[in-house]
């Protein structure tokens, strides 16, 4: 064996080596056998080469190779190779299902009603499903749509609040409120570490008496004192009662208007008898050292 042939075996066994690492990485077995179909899309949306095919939840196989259809303009062929045990009924479908992560996977839907299966090279029909994001995306689009005017209008009202002088003066007011509240706080804290014990000294002090005037009345006779009330006021209704009559000269005074006008008259004659006694002292007293003269 000559040195170039070794050369070319070496050449030939890297190229199969290589073919092989890259098959193996694109999911690829080639040493395993397979059965080839085409689906048929509109619209694969994002659908890659090497991506899995799914049926019922389980991977059967991957994505060979996509072509544009140029003889059906508008229409994507699909190639998968699914494993070989894998029979697939007439009137499948292939569905694409976009992942939240923005991949893209084919589900199988088996018709498990059909009693005839396709053919390798058979192509089926293919149908597009957005998933949760395309869902969120048909419902919450129009939605946010409406909601643009709107915050236009709300930033445009907010542009206009952030520029007007009085939100400064506003928090320029609320930054001296939080020193006011910084400097009560301070005050509050020392009322409560010197005058407030002080304060509660006091009211025990006074607390203290409450209770020695509660002993106090305690002990005090309420019976007697209730006794001796009630005998003051017989005497206060006995004298009322003898002002209201006129056997006295008390009830008299009070009750009889001759009484009292007579009573008047004989003070304002003895008024007018000491004033006249005042006036004219000798025609009521007549003294002298050396005896009365004759007139």
């Amino acid at each position: 064996m000559t040195k170039e042939v070794k050369i070319g075996l070496i050449g030939i066994a890297a190229l199969a080596m290589l073919i092989f690492g890259i098959n193996y990485l694109k999911g690829i077995n080639m040493f395993k056998s397979a059965n080839h179909y085409y689906v048929e899309y509109t619209d694969i949306n994002g659908l890659a080469g090497s991506s899995p095919v799914f049926a019922n939840g389980y991977k059967i196989g991957i994505v060979r190779s996509i072509n544009y259809n140029y003889a059906k303009p508008g229409h994507v062929v699909v190639e998968v190779e699914v494993d070989k045990e894998m029979r697939i009924p007439k009137g499948s479908s292939g569905e694409l299902v976009a992942e939240m992560l923005g991949t893209v996977k084919m589900n199988l839907l088996l018709n498990h009603t059909a009693t005839e299966f396709c053919q390798p090279g058979d192509t089926l029909p293919g149908k597009t499903n957005a998933g949760l994001m395309g869902a969120a995306e048909e419902k919450l689009m129009p939605k946010v749509e409406q909601m643009l005017p709107k915050m236009d209008s709300i930033l445009q009202s907010l542009n206009k609040l952030l520029a007007d002088p009085a939100l400064a003066a506003t928090l320029h007011n609320a930054e001296r409120l939080t020193a006011n509240l910084d400097v009560t706080t301070r005050q509050l804290n020392t009322l409560m570490q010197n005058d407030l014990p002080q304060l509660t000294g006091k009211l025990n002090v006074i607390a203290d008496n409450f209770a020695t005037v509660s002993n106090n009345l305690k002990d005090i006779d309420y019976a007697s004192t209730f006794s001796k009330i009630d005998s003051t006021l017989y005497n206060v209704q006995m004298l009322t009662d003898k002002l209201n009559r006129k056997d006295n000269s008390l009830g008299l005074l009070f009750n009889d208007p001759s009484f009292y006008q007579n009573l008047s008259a004989t003070t304002a004659n003895a008024a007018s008898l000491l004033e006249d006694l005042k006036a004219h002292p000798k025609r009521y007293v007549h003294f002298s050292l050396f005896g009365k003269k004759d007139k």
